[in-house]
């Protein structure tokens, strides 16, 4: 018999159709040297990434911090899109065009070029079948790709995150709210970052090793060395757990835990409510020791979060 914190299977019937995409925007980087330049800027590899495919990434200042993270598709050889939370698009794109100088890339918001359609159930097997995350398929301009799932339960509802140019056809299958969309977010343990987190966290922090979003034999970027250190020393001591909250919780919000009431161990990184109305789910960031002690809402007399499964086993430390 299920906790009662786990969400009911049931639930997965809300999870089909597709959703538009508000909160996310796009950056277009184009010119023979695009995928060099991004090699050099992000935590995963552009440079051998396939014309078509998609990887997650993170964008890190000079301490591993990141202040974006995106879904990248490399739609033609001098051609990358980055998919990432529109909150951190102008900033990004600012930051980013810093490091141009004579690299031959154009940096754009190419937002309104292109249309973003998150994808769930049925209109995700689709488009995908049983693909694994990351991996794209591609038709004319348009790219589906398979994102983590949503967990409910012990069923998975495959995800997709669909993107086009302006008047393409849109794929097939009913209105999905974006909120219903956000919660299947939370549930897949995977989060972009967004203005409230901005370089709150270290791609490990959010568990992006265990994802498929840092590689460790590509060379160096900013924030590198830091990133590195902390898996192969074994100094990993924050990580991203999935939580049930009776109280609505927001991303950047502190959590505490009652043995240590004066000093925020966690923070929020992505919330929702669930789709049934029985309370909220979340993405919380928090040393691993405060796991074990319990993690309260706001302060350390809040609300009690419950811990759930994430939806993927976690890298061990190196």
């Amino acid at each position: 018999m299920n906790s009662p914190a786990l969400p009911s299977p049931d639930l997965t019937a809300v999870l089909n159709g597709t959703s538009t995409l508000p909160q996310l925007g796009v950056i277009q980087a184009q010119g023979e040297d695009a995928a060099n330049f991004l090699h050099n800027q992000l935590s995963n590899d552009v440079v051998l990434l396939p014309v078509g495919q998609s990887r997650l990434a993170a964008f890190c200042n000079a301490k591993g911090r990141m202040q974006a993270s995106f879904v990248l598709t490399k739609t033609a050889p001098d051609t990358v899109l980055l998919v990432l939370s529109q909150d951190l698009l102008a900033q990004t794109l600012k930051r980013l065009s810093m490091f141009v100088l004579r690299a031959k890339v154009k940096l754009s918001d190419a937002s309104e070029q292109w249309q973003l359609r998150g994808l769930l159930g049925d209109s995700a097997r689709a488009m995908l079948t049983d693909a694994a995350p990351w991996h794209t398929v591609s038709l004319d301009e348009s790219h589906a790709v398979a994102l983590y799932p949503a967990v409910v339960g012990v069923v998975q509802v495959p995800r997709a995150l669909w993107l086009a140019p302006v008047g393409s056809a849109l794929p097939a299958g009913p209105e999905v709210a974006p909120e219903v969309w956000g919660w299947s977010e939370v549930v897949s343990g995977v989060a972009l970052v967004s203005q409230p987190v901005f370089e709150a966290f270290v791609p490990q922090m959010l568990n992006y090793e265990s994802v498929g979003g840092v590689n460790f034999k590509k060379g160096c970027y900013p924030g590198q060395e830091v990133v590195a250190r902390s898996q192969f020393r074994g100094t990993l001591k924050r990580r991203t757990a999935l939580v049930h909250s009776p109280v609505a919780l927001a991303a950047g919000q502190d959590v505490f835990t009652p043995t240590e009431p004066e000093q925020p161990c966690a923070t929020v990184v992505l919330s929702a409510a669930r789709p049934d109305g029985q309370g909220f789910d979340a993405l919380v960031s928090g040393t691993l020791e405060s796991q074990q002690t319990g993690w309260r809402a706001g302060n350390a007399d809040g609300a009690a979060l419950e811990l759930l499964p994430l939806p993927y086993a976690l890298l061990e430390d190196i």
